[in-house]
Order: structure tokens, then C-alpha cells, then sequence
């Protein structure tokens, strides 16, 4: 088992380019955006939404309002990335859309999405349920990106042995998805799962506290409780509410993740077994659990048994190859002229809505790009520094990631828009001081989607190989450079590309804060983009947008787009 230097044989080293499918999925955001500008426009000029209680007894059903919108969002999440990333990975025609239409989407800052979603659903839906439904979906899309990619890259770069013996035992599209597809990315879908669930936390103010012009929507939970207190200034609502976050995310490590865990390590691909492999006291719990086993075996294995025979005459044994796609049928035809008809007329309108905008106007989101693009950067750099030689401890050191994975994850977490606000009176009476506090909050925003997957990678590094790599007496920085920074390059990868795209998300509440009913800004296209949604300037929302957007969409597909090239064809365990 070796890192391969050999091509990938799915047709991945042909580079892909900024070219007509990025320019009509483009065209696509703006005809929704422009959509959603429609709706606001014509929606009710004001909401008012129930007061949030600051009483501590409040808290723990707050929590599990909260704790319910993230497993929901996680669930749609789930079942998405399963079935968007692998028709990107085996389908080429589909990847030339799906892979760009994912990099804009990862890029759109969640309040964005507010106009077309909200109001939408508030179209079909009673106003309570549209915003509950709201949020969900807002926490979905600071959950899902991460998730995709992993799974994608996952499914790109399994060994080509594993390939050939699935083929070998002819199985079929379930059994390769259900024995080697999930069991190979299960170590990476695990950790991501886990920074999912920090980045909800992370945006989950902003997903149940929204204001969109004079409409304001409230919805009980510990992301509303953290924004008043926060509001309010209260710092002892505030501790109140961080503790309450911390220990609902202390009980979903221990009962989740932790066994999570363990259950993964019987994926590792290695052929020596670990010396201290991750343990979790509720797993063991329920592993002697005679009731459990009773159900194992009366219920779920006879479905699971009962599954599989149905999936094998569903789908006959063949090995699932990359497909190119043939010609297209006239219904296809038909469906994608049609589509292509509506991008079109709504890319037509939304052009329209932004001619209305003034040259200084494009000029201050000019500027703002700019000034984000550098603190982007600069978030980026400091993260790396960092995260690399943490993760890596981490990963290789199962002693030490039983201590320090709950404390990341719990660190994580916690909203830093919450408590970042004293922070902010505090750099604020330094030189630059507004500029470094909206570096800091994207620093801890983005931050722990590079470390969580360094930490994924380096603790799939096969166990044969470290011995190896010390057998040969190879120094620390021969082992760096032969062995660990090759094995988590493809790790490194994903993790930039959402920490990067986390960033420019996390500048519309880094570069923008309310406290105490101050408001705290800074230039930058995050703060034109929260200012817009706040007053309901929907044209200068849409051009800041789409200016986001078209940026994040360019670096994507002009550097991390070739890195990603680089990880499938030369970085991946054969």
C-alpha cells in the first residue's frame, strides 16, 4: 500500500476550466437571487415575531429546539451529500455542472439565501412553519458543503485494488455503495459530520434570529437566546447561554460522536491494527446491551438481509464505471431549453435590477472585495500554521485525541458572534483594531474546518505505514514529508477549499456586529451584504452577492479546483 503517482482512472486529470456550465450556473444564482428580491418586495412590511425569554429555566427547552433544527438540517444533509457528490464523482457530464454549482453555492453567504427561502416558503406555508422550515435550511447550507466534499473526494480517490476486487466479486451499485464506498469514507464523513454540527452551531444565531428590511423573525432556541443576551448586553444571559451550548454539545459527544468514533475505526485501511484505537464508554454500553442484540437480530438484521435481496434484483452485479453520457434524448433536450429559457429570463431581470446601482456604488463593493479578500487570506495563513502540526498530534495519538477531540469539538461550537462582541470593545481602542477583531471572528469560524479533516487525515494514515516509515530509522522531517503531509494532502484540500469558502461566508458576521444596539462595521463585502439585508436594499444585496459569488467562484476554479487535480492523481492510498 503505497501513495499513488499514478493518473486517476476516472478521467480526473483532464483540468477543468472557468467555462460555460460556471457561467450559467452564474446566471442561475442570479435569476434565484432575483427571485427571491421579487418576493421581498411584495411581502408584508413588518413581522414581529415573539419575544426571547433571557430566563435560565428557558434553556433547556430552548436547546432542544435548537438541537432538533440542527438534526433535521443534518439528516437533509446527509441524503443530499450521498447523492450529490456521487453523481459528481461517477457521472462526467453531471460533474461538469454539479462541482461548479456547488462552488457557487458553498460561496453564497447564508443571509442571502433569507429572501429567496423565507419568503418563499412563506408563499406556500403558514408564517410559524415557513420559519421554522427557514431555518432548517439555513443551517443546512452552513452544514452540507463540507460534507459533499468529503464524500466526493472520498469516492475519488479509493485504491484502485478496492475497485478491481469489487469488480472481482460482481457487485452491485448497493452493495459497492453499502461495503466499499461508505466504509472507505466513513473515517472522513465522521469528521466532517462533526464540523457540520460546529458550523450550524456557528451560524445557528443567524439562523434563528433574522431580520429581512422590517420584517423580524424569532424562533425559540439557543442561537436566539445567545442573540438577545448579546443584544441586550447582558453578559450573565450570556454565560448562561454558553454553558447550556457547552453542555448539550459535551452530551452529543459522548452519546454521538465519540461512538461514532469508535464504530469507524473498523474501516481503517491498514493491516496492523492500532495500538490504542479510540474507545467510547456509551459504545461498549451498548455493545453488552442484551436487548439491543436481541433487536439486532429478530429485527434489523432480517430487514438489512431483506434490503439486500431487494437491491439485488433491483439493480443487477456490475462494477460501477465513470459515465461519459451519451447523446441526449429530445425530453432532455426539451427539459434543458426549458430551464435554460427561465436562467435566462431571470438572469435578464436581475442584470436589469443592477444597472439601477450606481458606478460608486459598484465601486464600494469593488473595494469591499478587496478588503474581505485580504482578511481571507490572512485567516487562511494563520489557520494553517496551526491546525497542521495540532491535527496531525491529534490524529496519530489516540490518548490525546480521547482528550482534546471533545474539547475542539466543544471550542468549535460555541458561536463566536456571541460572545465575540466584548472582544470587539476591547480591540476596538487599538490602531486597526476593527480590522484585526474581523480577522480574529473568521479565524474562529473557518479555522476548525481545516483542522477537522488534518485530524480525519492523519488519523487514517494505515498504521503498517508508520511502522514502516520508522523501521527505516526515517527522521521527523522525512517522515513529514515521505509520509504524512502526502497522506493528508487530499485532507489539507477539501479543508481549505470549505475553510475558504467558511471564511468568505463568515464575513457577514465578522465585518458587521451588533451589540448592546451598536452596530460595529468595518469595510468589507460581508458588511455591505448584512447591511443590505438588514435595510432591505435588495438591488445592493443582489450586486453584493453576486460580487461574492463571481470571486469565490474564480479562486475556486483557478486555484483550489487544480490542488483538488493535484490530490486525485498523485495523493491517495494504493
Amino acid at each position: 500500500m503505497t501513495l499513488s503517482t499514478r493518473s486517476f482512472s476516472m478521467g480526473a486529470g483532464s483540468e477543468r476550466r472557468f467555462g460555460i456550465a460556471d457561467v450559467l450556473v452564474l446566471f442561475g444564482l442570479a435569476a434565484l437571487l432575483y427571485a427571491g428580491v421579487r418576493l421581498a418586495i411584495n411581502a408584508p412590511p413588518s413581522v414581529q415575531e415573539p419575544v426571547i425569554s433571557l430566563q435560565p429555566h428557558v434553556l433547556p427547552w430552548y436547546a432542544l429546539r435548537s438541537v432538533s433544527r440542527m438534526l433535521a438540517a443534518y439528516l437533509l444533509s446527509m441524503v443530499f451529500t450521498l447523492v450529490y457528490g456521487r453523481a459528481a464523482a461517477y457521472n462526467r457530464r453531471a460533474e461538469q455542472v454539479l462541482i461548479p454549482l456547488l462552488d457557487v453555492l458553498q460561496s453564497v453567504p447564508i443571509l442571502s439565501f433569507l429572501p429567496v427561502v423565507l419568503l418563499g416558503l412563506r408563499a406556500i406555508f403558514p408564517e410559524r412553519l415557513a420559519a421554522e422550515l427557514s431555518s432548517i435550511v439555513l443551517i443546512f447550507t452552513s452544514q452540507v458543503w463540507n460534507m459533499t466534499f468529503a464524500w466526493y473526494q472520498s469516492l475519488r480517490t479509493i485504491p484502485k485494488e478496492l475497485r478491481e476486487a469489487s469488480a472481482i466479486f460482481r457487485l452491485n451499485t448497493w452493495f459497492q455503495f453499502k461495503t466499499l464506498e461508505l466504509p472507505f469514507a466513513a473515517i472522513a464523513l465522521v469528521w466532517n459530520s462533526m464540523m457540520s454540527w460546529a458550523g450550524g452551531w456557528f451560524f445557528l444565531m443567524a439562523a434563528e434570529i433574522f431580520t429581512v428590511g422590517e420584517q423580524d423573525y424569532r424562533l425559540p432556541g439557543l442561537g436566539a437566546y445567545l442573540h438577545e443576551a448579546a443584544n441586550q448586553g447582558n453578559i450573565t444571559a450570556i454565560l448562561w447561554g454558553v454553558l447550556a451550548l457547552i453542555l448539550t454539545i459535551l452530551v452529543l459527544d459522548q452519546l454521538v460522536w465519540r461512538p461514532l468514533m469508535a464504530w469507524t475505526e473498523r474501516f481503517k485501511l491498514e493491516m496492523v491494527e492500532s495500538d490504542n484505537p479510540p474507545t467510547s464508554w456509551f459504545y461498549d454500553l451498548l455493545g453488552r446491551s442484551h436487548i439491543l442484540n436481541w433487536l439486532n437480530q429478530r429485527i434489523f438484521t432480517p430487514l438489512d438481509e431483506a434490503l439486500d435481496a431487494r437491491m439485488a434484483r433491483w439493480f443487477p452485479p456490475k462494477p460501477i464505471k465513470p459515465v461519459n453520457g451519451g447523446k441526449l434524448t429530445p425530453v432532455e433536450i426539451l427539459l434543458g431549453l426549458g430551464l435554460l429559457g427561465i436562467i435566462l429570463y431571470g438572469a435578464t431581470q436581475a442584470f436589469h435590477l443592477l444597472f439601477s446601482i450606481s458606478w460608486s456604488s459598484w465601486g464600494v463593493i469593488a473595494l469591499g472585495v478587496g478588503a474581505t479578500f485580504l482578511r481571507v487570506m490572512i485567516s487562511l495563513i494563520i489557520a494553517l500554521a496551526w491546525t497542521i502540526p495540532v491535527g496531525v498530534a491529534i490524529g496519530t495519538n489516540p490518548r490525546l485525541a480521547s482528550f482534546f477531540q471533545p474539547l475542539v469539538q466543544v471550542i468549535a461550537s460555541v458561536p463566536a458572534t456571541a460572545i465575540f462582541p466584548i472582544f470587539v470593545l476591547l480591540l476596538i481602542q487599538l490602531p486597526g483594531g476593527l480590522n484585526l477583531s474581523a480577522v480574529l471572528l473568521m479565524l474562529m469560524g473557518t479555522q476548525w474546518y481545516l483542522l477537522f479533516n488534518v485530524i480525519a487525515g492523519a488519523s487514517a494514515i494505515p498504521q503498517d505505514l508508520r511502522y514502516t516509515a520508522r523501521l527505516i530509522h526515517l527522521n521527523k522531517w522525512e517522515q513529514w514529508r515521505t509520509l504524512i503531509l502526502p497522506a493528508l494532502f487530499p485532507y489539507l484540500v477539501t479543508g481549505m477549499i470549505t475553510a475558504s469558502g467558511g471564511a468568505w461566508n463568515a464575513s457577514i458576521v465578522s465585518e458587521y456586529i451588533t451589540f448592546g444596539g451598536r452596530v460595529v462595521k468595518t469595510l468589507g463585502i460581508g458588511a455591505l451584504i448584512t447591511h443590505s439585508t438588514a435595510q432591505g436594499d435588495y438591488s445592493m444585496l443582489l450586486a453584493s452577492t453576486l460580487a461574492m459569488v463571481v470571486t469565490v467562484v474564480l479562486i475556486n476554479r483557478l486555484f483550489w479546483r487544480r490542488m483538488y487535480l493535484l490530490a486525485e492523481e498523485r495523493y491517495r492510498m494504493e
